[in-house]
């Protein structure tokens, strides 16, 4: 009687076990990417010094992960004179302002454990006055690097300009910081470039990839860099035999490239240069124009004919760009906006602080370097600007200091919306889980639902036997949609309003999700 309970007992087990292997293989496919892009230097300040640091964003992991996001995108963090740490004076030390080697590493393994992906920035097509190359090669037509920048006369004592000709940046602190271009045609710059990527994909070289980035965001990446005569066609000679051997390395490298052209689709980076991904500025030109014609145009184009295979990132936000809640003060349409971003389709990516409605506009301070500082201010963690981890690294440093957009109570902090379940944080968090939930949601195909309003945008996302409509009013006004076939309804996922049979009434800037049968 015994030995049959013993073998009773053991088969619950065994099924228990089974049953939470297959829900968690189950939820792992459903499960879709969502990529957090921070400047770490603004993220959180581990040891008062006011520079966030790779400490600071290592003790704020668990609030990523409470978020619910999936990967993170780091801005680059090598050595250099400029607070965003483009333009290098080292590509190979870590700016000693974040931390060092060690504890980079140590932050990737530990942001590895928790399930979540690392994506570094790197732009090695510039290089300041104060890298080895500069300083070896200029006037010395003798130097082994004398060929690895380019110059603008023979005597190589004018290293060449930058993008829009320019030859350097005034930093926010007031120096000038000279800058020059790259030759990416010498071999030897190549070699160098995947020597260097080569290292962070697999630090230690052991194959195990746990100290290594996920993969790579390209800055300003071009075919033809600025103009340059010389040059041309580096996707086929530079970028793609480069992806092409990382990817040797690690087959599950995700790349993506920044369109120097915003205006461009990207298709041609997908094609050409070996990337996996690239950013989809025209979708987001359309999400926050709330436009429904625009948003139909630019979904058909970049989600629906994006080569197979290959990803656009979607987003409202990004260092370059104006904060939308700068730019569009109603939380209600922030929040439309998020849905949009969230269920459209493509590979969600969101700019730290967007989930709390952070504010900055970049101005004109006469300073070339500290003009966009107000997009990247401090994350505001309290409700008043200060308090342990605050990374006011420009704190009273200039007119960005006294016109910063970091005010006491105004509602824009983790602290004050964390516990408000309206506030636009909870809003993003509920979105995050609606989206993960759902493989329609998480990695379904985007097609177009048509109904007969103007002011409504509707969809369908799709995943093997998953279909769900998502409808959005894009208008501050009640409106009634008629779809030119009945829906076969069936649980209503996210939202209030409800069909009747091929008829939906919706609340202002309201966003519905709907299974069909």
């Amino acid at each position: 009687m015994m030995n049959l309970k013993i073998v009773k007992l053991t088969l619950v087990l065994l099924l228990a076990c089974t049953s939470t292997i297959y829900a968690q293989k189950k939820q792992a496919v459903k499960k879709g990417e969502i990529v957090y892009h921070l400047c770490q230097r603004s993220f959180y300040d581990s040891n008062g010094d006011l520079q966030g640091d790779l400490n600071g964003l290592k003790q704020k992991l668990p609030y990523l992960q409470d978020l619910g996001i999936t990967s993170i995108l780091l801005f680059p963090l090598y050595d250099a004179d400029c607070y965003h740490n483009y333009f290098a004076n080292d590509f190979e030390k870590i700016d000693a302002e974040f931390g060092t080697m060690k504890e980079y590493i140590s932050l990737v393994k530990e942001i590895h454990k928790r399930g979540i992906k690392v994506y570094m920035d790197m732009e090695t097509q510039y290089v300041t006055d104060k890298h080895l190359w500069w300083k070896e090669a200029v006037g010395n037509l003798q130097s082994p690097y004398s060929d690895y920048i380019l110059f603008d006369d023979a005597a190589h004592k004018t290293p060449a300009s930058i993008v829009a000709d320019l030859r350097g940046l005034n930093s926010y602190e007031g120096n000038f910081i000279k800058i020059t271009t790259v030759n990416l045609k010498n071999k030897e710059v190549y070699e160098y470039n995947k020597k260097l990527f080569t290292y962070f994909v697999d630090p230690n070289k052991d194959g195990n990839f746990n100290d290594g980035v996920d993969g790579f965001r390209l800055d300003h990446a071009m075919d033809h860099l600025d103009g340059k005569p010389t040059l041309t066609n580096l996707f086929a000679e530079f970028w793609k035999p480069l992806l092409t051997a990382l990817k040797s390395i690690n087959p599950n490298l995700k790349n993506v490239a920044e369109q120097a052209n915003w205006s461009d689709y990207g298709f041609s980076y997908l094609e050409q240069a070996g990337v996996d991904r690239v950013f989809g500025f025209g979708l987001k030109d359309a999400i926050v124009s709330f436009d429904k014609q625009k948003l139909i145009a630019a979904a058909d184009t970049i989600l629906a004919k994006c080569p197979k295979g290959k990803e656009q990132i979607v987003f409202i936000e990004n260092h370059d760009l104006d904060r939308y809640a700068s730019i569009e003060p109603s939380v209600e349409k922030q929040k439309t906006a998020a849905a949009m971003l969230f269920l459209i389709g493509g590979l969600p990516s969101m700019y730290y602080g967007q989930e709390i409605g952070m504010q900055g506009k970049s101005w004109s301070f006469g300073n070339t370097d500290g003009n966009d500082i107000p997009r990247r201010e401090a994350f505001e963690w309290y409700s008043k600007p200060e308090g342990k981890g605050m990374a006011l690294w420009y704190k009273n440093t200039g007119q960005w200091w006294s016109k910063t957009n970091l005010k006491a109570n105004d509602g824009i902090s983790l602290e004050e919306q964390k516990n408000n379940s309206k506030s636009l944080f909870n809003h993003y968090k509920t979105l995050i889980n609606l989206k993960q939930s759902n493989p329609a949601l998480a990695k379904g195909n985007y097609e177009l639902a048509e109904n007969n309003n103007s002011q409504v945008f509707s969809f369908y996302r799709t995943y093997n036997e998953q279909k769900l409509l998502v409808v959005v009013n894009l208008s501050n006004e009640g409106q009634t949609a008629n779809f030119a076939q009945d829906q076969k309804m069936g649980n209503k996922l996210y939202g209030e309003s409800t069909f009747t049979e091929n008829v939906i009434q919706l609340k202002p800037y309201e966003v519905v999700v709907i299974e069909i049968k």
